[in-house]
């Protein structure tokens, strides 16, 4: 029995049918020539020698006595004909049909009595080449985990490893009784009230250093400290209200890009910034075309919620480490190296407070009674339209997971690309992951269909911004 933490229980709870919480994946195979196994059950049976490996996918909830604190993960036997799936497309089998077919499985929520995850082998592609879907519950993994979780499920070559067999997993009805459950919550919200209280002065500390840059930033001066104070302010302003921020409904878009990575490498290197400044300016490049045809390129620059990861090197831990900070995207410019180098402070400002501040953010905090009231606000924020009333915290939500290097096989087929899919919100409508792999950047463009009806857009003008 393992205790979720506050961080990853509260995915669960604000979860909704018009908001899913987790995130996914879409590989594309290609099988090598005169390739004559058949794909989907090869693949089956490679989660069911496999899933030892990645022992997180052998979870499943155990709700807590009238839902009063998070609920546990219990080990437990998988059902491999309902987690391991075969959709075949119709006919011609084109590229934006399997863009399409994703975003409908993508919009669907996974079912809270088995674990938290499903694979589905997508065939039927004018290609020839093999598809695959996979969605895990973001209270299970994030974007470093989920990395470590792949390099478990893939081979290095052609030639499948040899995995030893898997000890057996506990059943469901070996789920602990009512008192271990109330136990066990107690036993979690005392250890964090202590750490709670432990965090408090270095807590204070990081607030007041916080409160004391924003201060600088209206001082006049040229030093690094007040220009770095002075893009931490612009990062913490609200966003315009834009076609991308407003309430949503359950329906998703998604569409698909790589970009060579040796490109986007070369533009850091010239340019003096990181891969990740280029990926930001990048990103505020085509919501910059996108917008001029939706409603206008706001005078106000958008706002992005930027994932940051919290993990220690070498921590291979599957929950939630991570933080949400916010950068400037310069879209008020219009000089792409200009803007660069605008994003380039900004990312570089929210480092440094997030650097100085990574120890005491919590991942992990008390949760008696905390399902209640998330649920509650979820659903009122959701319901009452106030996504619509007020201005955006954020325009959009950026991530940048660097991903496998060298090239990932399946079944004795070669993985050709690899793109990320994610988590949007009411008032935040869409959501640009990037994740490198064998030298390519793969780009997910996951929307709700209200705020980005036509994804396919996104892709010409993210492919104008970087010529």
């Amino acid at each position: 029995m393992k205790s979720l933490s506050g961080l990853d229980g509260a995915f669960l709870s604000l979860e909704t049918p018009a908001t899913p919480m987790h995130v996914g994946s879409l590989h594309l195979f290609e099988p090598p020539p005169g390739y004559r196994r058949n794909f989907y059950p090869a693949v089956k049976k490679m989660m069911e020698t496999r899933l030892h490996l990645a022992p997180v996918l052998r979870r499943h909830l155990v709700a807590m006595p009238l839902k009063f604190a998070n609920p546990v993960w219990i080990d437990a036997e998988v059902d491999f004909d309902y987690h391991v799936r075969r959709v075949v497309l119709p006919a011609p089998g084109s590229w934006e049909q399997l863009q399409d077919c994703v975003a409908g499985l993508h919009a669907e929520l996974l079912e809270r009595s088995r674990p938290l995850w499903m694979l589905y082998v997508i065939e039927g592609l004018a290609s020839g080449d093999k598809g695959y879907y996979i969605k895990v519950h973001h209270a299970l993994i994030d974007g470093k985990s989920g990395v470590q979780m792949a390099g478990a499920l893939f081979d290095l070559t052609p030639v499948p490893a040899r995995i030893k067999p898997a000890r057996p997993a506990q059943s469901a009805e070996d789920a602990p009784g009512m008192l271990a459950l109330a136990t066990a919550a107690l036993r979690h919200d005392a250890a964090q009230y202590r750490k709670l209280l432990a965090h408090l002065p270095a807590l204070a500390d990081t607030v007041a250093g916080a409160i004391g840059a924003a201060r600088k930033a209206g001082v006049p001066g040229s030093t690094p400290a007040r220009r770095i104070a002075g893009a931490l302010w612009r990062n913490v302003s609200f966003g315009p209200r834009t076609s991308l921020n407003g309430a949503i409904t359950g329906e998703r878009t998604f569409a698909a890009l790589s970009l060579p990575m040796d490109e986007v490498k070369a533009i850091a290197t010239a340019k003096a910034t990181t891969v990740n400044d280029v990926v930001l300016a990048l990103c505020g490049g085509t919501l910059r075309r996108y917008l001029g045809r939706h409603g206008g390129i706001p005078a106000k620059p958008l706002i992005a919620a930027m994932p940051i990861s919290l993990r220690e090197a070498g921590n291979r831990e599957s929950n939630t480490q991570a933080t949400l900070s916010l950068v400037n995207l310069a879209t008020d410019i219009a000089d792409p190296v200009k803007r660069l180098h605008a994003v380039q402070a900004a990312a570089g400002a929210t480092k440094s407070v997030a650097k100085r501040a990574k120890s005491v953010i919590p991942v992990d905090f008390p949760t008696i009674g905390g399902p209640w009231v998330i649920a509650a606000l979820a659903a009122i924020y959701g319901r009452t339209g106030l996504a619509d009333a007020i201005p955006p915290i954020a325009n959009v939500v950026i991530s940048n997971v660097p991903g496998p290097e060298i090239p990932l096989y399946v079944a004795g087929a070669r993985m050709k690309g690899y793109w990320p899919l994610s988590i949007v919100e009411h008032g935040v409508g869409l959501n640009i992951t990037l994740m490198s792999y064998a030298g390519a950047l793969g780009i997910g463009f996951t929307a709700a269909s209200r705020a980005v009806p036509e994804p396919q857009e996104l892709v010409v003008d993210m492919l104008a911004a970087h010529q």
